[in-house]
Order: C-alpha cells, then structure tokens, then sequence
C-alpha cells in the first residue's frame, strides 16, 4: 500500500469515527447537543466517500502489482 493511500485511509478513518466523537465530549461538556446532531450528517457523508475511494484506490493498486 502506498504512502497516500494509507494515509486516505487514515484520515477518511479520523472523520468516520474521530469528529463524531469529538462533537459528541463537546456535547456532553456544554449541554447543547445540536453540535452532535448536526455534525453525523457531514461526518457520514465525508468519510464514507473519502473511504469508498481509498478503498476503490488500494483495489487498483493490489491487481497492478
């Protein structure tokens, strides 16, 4: 696996997981979960797409070698 592509991975892994996460202990320290409820709709679509294209990504890298 190249450096990039596990990188994309990392980083679409981050935003899958890691921003729901975040938004969710500043919910829990403010109260307010507004910032949790509006920030699973973006996470979802971002990380979902940045994964389906790494992953499309290390497909093609794995038949050309």
């Amino acid at each position: 696996m190249k450096k990039s592509t596990k990188f994309g991975l990392y980083a679409s892994l981050i935003v899958l997981i890691g921003f729901p996460i975040l938004f969710f202990c500043l919910s829990l320290f403010t109260g307010k979960w507004n910032y949790l409820l509006l920030s699973i709709p973006p996470s979802l679509t971002a990380g979902l797409t940045s994964l389906m294209m790494t992953l499309n990504q290390i497909k093609k890298e794995r038949k050309s070698v």
